[in-house]
């Protein structure tokens, strides 16, 4: 007799274009390849494809993280839960991890929570001592945050990179003769991700009488003051804004060179999508980063907040095209030998089995 699936419940906060999520979607595609019965609960997933949200068993409950109705939701939540639960949870993001926590100690289940950034100042980190099984961080440097900052035991972190698709470029060759080259980046528009610094190298290179352009892809709170940095810089003819996409990939093949200008970043999911189309990158060197750019080799590092330096990368890169496409192949390389999704669905999988004592497949 076979037996029966295990049933995984994915934890997520509002959806948003950003690597949290495109882990969350990965995780739902392929689990199922793996034996495991995926569904993902959410308050919102309205820009994710209404048959792609069918296909991955999305769940939405608009209220889940309201103050005054979030309760009721959550018990709402747990009445339809308890006579099937779950035989695990995964808490996605901290955004979910009050419902996650609630939902795992009503239904007495285990559960696993993945750590994509850094702890910030008097942030506490919350966590079940009786329930939690393993919190995965998406880099060393996070795993080590978790471990300094918030005492957890070192036994509890294990690290699980996230995986992206990877496959051959679609676009022709980057810094062509003849055509106008696009440096951009790509990310939520928020003030860690270091996005004026972008702008200030951004200036810098166009007083240069470069034929070039710079692209920012992405929406968020900082949006506004960006646009006005751009006029400010008297550059906004040369910068343009992509707000309303549904994911990074069409906008990165638009690019020649990308860029992460982050002031602090867990690992950078957007960027080892780059790195897998095939797009040299300049990074920050900063948490997880420096663990994947190696200098000169598969990226290019700068120092965080040093838009002189970031300028003066791109003008490497954009002199030197020749260089810039033995990196950008480079870095295609190393996603496709250390962060496939493949891997990171392996690694999942393996875990899931762990801590649920399921034996491991028998290879035909």
């Amino acid at each position: 007799m076979d037996e029966p699936t295990p049933r995984i419940l994915l934890l997520a906060g509002r959806y948003a274009l950003r690597g949290t999520w495109s882990y969350t979607l990965r995780l739902a595609e392929h689990l199922p390849e793996h034996g495991f019965s995926m569904t993902v609960i959410c308050p919102d997933a309205r820009r994710v494809d209404a048959a792609r949200r069918r296909e991955l068993h999305i769940q939405q409950y608009p209220l889940l993280q309201a103050p005054l109705w979030g309760q009721v939701v959550l018990a709402m939540l747990y009445r339809q839960l308890e006579k099937q639960p779950p035989e695990l949870i995964h808490i996605q993001s901290r955004s979910a991890v009050k419902a996650g926590l609630w939902l795992a100690r009503r239904l007495q289940v285990p559960y696993v929570q993945t750590v994509h950034d850094f702890l910030q100042v008097r942030q506490r980190f919350v966590w079940d001592r009786r329930l939690c099984r393993r919190i995965l961080a998406v880099s060393e440097a996070v795993r080590s945050d978790l471990i300094g900052k918030a005492g957890l035991p070192s036994e509890l972190v294990t690290v699980v990179p996230p995986g992206v698709e990877c496959g051959e470029s679609v676009a022709g060759p980057i810094l062509q003769p003849g055509r106008i080259s696009v440096v951009g980046t790509a990310g939520p528009l928020e003030s860690i991700k270091g996005m004026p610094f972008f702008l200030g190298a951004a200036a810098m290179v166009l007083q240069t009488q470069r034929d070039v352009e710079f692209l920012i892809a992405g929406a968020g709170p900082e949006e506004f003051n960006l646009r006005r940095l751009a006029r400010e810089l008297g550059i906004n003819d040369h910068v343009t804004f992509v707000p309303n996409i549904l994911d990074f990939d069409e906008a990165i093949l638009a690019m020649d060179i990308f860029c992460l200008p982050s002031l602090q970043q867990g690992i950078g999911t957007i960027m080892l999508e780059a790195m897998a189309l095939g797009r040299p990158v300049i990074a920050t060197r900063v948490g997880g980063v420096y663990r994947i750019i190696r200098d000169n080799e598969t990226g290019l590092l700068v120092p965080p907040s040093d838009s002189r330096r970031l300028g003066e990368r791109i003008l490497e890169l954009l002199d030197q095209p020749v260089r810039a496409q033995a990196i950008g192949a480079a870095g295609q390389r190393e996603v496709e030998e250390q962060y496939s999704v493949q891997q990171m669905i392996r690694q999942t999988a393996d875990l899931y089995r762990e801590i649920l004592n399921i034996p491991a497949p028998v290879a035909v």
